[in-house]
C-alpha cells in the first residue's frame, strides 16, 4: 500500500502520542496494518477478539477511541459495541467501525448502536486518520465540556452550601438574641424544630397536606422554625418575663410579638432585596403561629385552612413544649397531661388531623424532649 498520502497529513498531527486507540480486529494482518499506519500519531492497543476489546476498555486505561471489526468470531462488534455504550466508564469512547460489510443496513444498524462513523475496507489512510483525529477532537471538546459542567456542578454546591451556612448562622443569631430576652432555652428552639419536621414527615402523605408538604417544605419548615417567637424581643420585660398571670393589657402588649417578628423578618428581606423561600415561611410562622382553629386566636382571628400549614404545625409543637417545660408563671406538666391537653384541644386550638397524626407520634416528641432537656 501506498504510505505517500497518509505522511502528507503528517504536518497536521501532534508529533508526540496524544491518544490511545484501540484496534479490534480477528485478522493478524489488519492488526498489523492498521498498527503500523497508526503507532506513529497515537498510543495503538490492539484486540483479536471481542471478550479482549471488552476486557482492555474496562481497565483503567481505557482507550481514547476504538477501531473495530464486525465480524469476529465470539462477540462480533455489534455487540462490543453495545456492551461499551451499556457501560457509564465506556459509554462516552467513540467507536468507528471498519468493516468489510458495506451494506446501507449494516452501516444503519452500526450507527443505530452508538457508533461515530462507519468505514469499509479497504481502507483509506488519509480518510481514516482524518476521521480518527475528527473524532478524537471531538471527544476531546466533550471531556473538556463535561469536567467544566462538573467542576462548575462543584461550585454551585460548595455556593450553594456558603449560603446554608450563612442562613443557618443568620437563623441562630437571631434566635440567640430573642433567648437574651426571654427564659425560654435554646434546647427549646430545638425541640420545636424537631417537633414540627417530625409532624410535618407523619402528614406528608394525607390527602390535605400532601400538595404542600414535600422535601422542600420540611426542610424550608425546619429552617423557619427558630424564628416563631423573634419578636418577643420587642416585648417589655416586665411582661415577657412576669411570673404572674398577664393583666388584659399586658396581654394585649404579648401579643404584638406576633406582628413585631413579622415585621423584624421583612425588614431583613427588605435589605436583602430579595425574596427568601425559607423567610417567607418564617414570616407565617411567626406572626401566625398563634391562631386557632375555631378563630379565637390571634393576630387575626383566622380559622381553618386559612391558617398557613405552617403556623398550624408549629401551634402543635410550641403548646406541647411550653406544656412540659417549667416557666416562671408556671410549673412543667408531664408528657401525659401535655397530650390530654392537646387532643381537648382538637378541633377548637388545633386542625384536627394534625392532633390525630401528633397521637400517632406522641412518643416521638417524647423522646425529642428526653434528649435536648432544658439545664435544671
Amino acid at each position: 500500500m501506498d504510505h505517500a498520502p497518509f505522511a502528507a497529513h503528517r504536518s497536521t498531527l501532534v508529533e508526540k502520542p496524544i491518544a490511545t486507540v484501540l484496534v479490534v480486529d480477528d485478522t493478524p494482518d489488519n492488526l498489523t496494518l492498521m498498527g503500523s499506519l497508526l503507532r506513529e500519531y497515537f498510543v495503538v492497543k490492539v484486540a483479536n477478539n471481542g471478550e479482549k476489546a471488552l476486557k482492555i476498555a474496562l481497565s483503567g486505561s481505557p482507550p481514547d477511541l476504538v477501531l473495530l471489526d464486525i465480524m469476529m468470531p465470539g462477540i462480533d462488534g455489534y455487540e462490543v459495541c453495545r456492551q461499551l455504550k451499556s457501560h457509564a466508564a465506556t459509554r462516552e469512547i467513540p467507536v468507528i467501525f471498519l468493516t468489510a460489510r458495506s451494506d446501507p443496513d449494516d452501516e444503519r444498524m452500526g450507527l443505530g448502536l452508538g457508533a461515530v462513523d462507519y468505514i469499509t475496507k479497504p481502507i483509506s489512510p488519509p480518510i481514516l486518520l482524518a476521521r480518527v483525529n475528527t473524532h478524537l477532537a471531538l471527544k476531546a471538546t466533550a471531556d473538556f465540556l463535561r469536567d467544566k459542567s462538573a467542576y462548575l456542578e462543584r461550585e454551585v454546591a460548595m455556593r450553594t452550601l456558603e449560603v446554608q451556612a450563612i442562613q443557618d448562622v443568620t437563623i441562630m443569631a437571631m434566635t440567640s438574641l430573642a433567648e437574651t430576652r426571654d427564659n425560654e432555652t435554646g434546647n427549646h428552639i430545638r425541640r420545636t424544630q424537631l417537633y414540627v419536621k417530625t409532624l410535618a414527615e407523619r402528614l406528608r402523605h394525607h390527602p390535605r397536606f400532601e400538595a404542600v408538604l414535600n422535601d422542600r417544605m420540611i426542610e424550608l419548615l425546619y429552617k423557619s422554625a427558630p424564628l416563631h417567637d423573634i419578636g418577643k424581643i420587642g416585648i417589655p420585660d416586665s411582661i415577657l418575663l412576669k411570673p404572674g398571670k398577664l393583666t388584659v393589657e399586658e396581654f394585649e402588649i404579648m401579643k404584638t410579638h406576633t406582628t413585631l417578628g413579622r415585621k423584624a423578618i421583612e425588614d431583613a428581606e427588605r435589605r436583602l432585596g430579595m425574596r427568601v423561600a425559607f423567610l417567607s415561611v418564617s414570616k407565617e410562622i411567626a406572626y401566625s403561629h398563634q391562631e386557632k382553629w375555631d378563630g379565637s386566636g390571634y393576630p387575626e382571628g383566622l380559622a381553618g385552612d386559612a391558617i398557613p400549614v405552617s403556623a398550624r404545625l408549629m401551634a402543635v409543637a410550641d403548646v406541647y413544649d411550653a406544656l412540659i417545660c417549667k416557666r416562671v408563671y408556671k410549673p412543667a406538666y408531664s408528657h401525659d397531661q401535655a397530650c390530654s391537653t392537646i387532643v381537648r384541644g382538637k378541633g377548637t386550638h388545633f386542625d384536627p388531623d394534625m392532633v390525630d397524626a401528633f397521637v400517632d407520634i406522641a412518643e416521638d416528641f417524647r423522646t425529642i424532649a428526653l434528649r435536648y432537656p432544658d439545664p435544671e
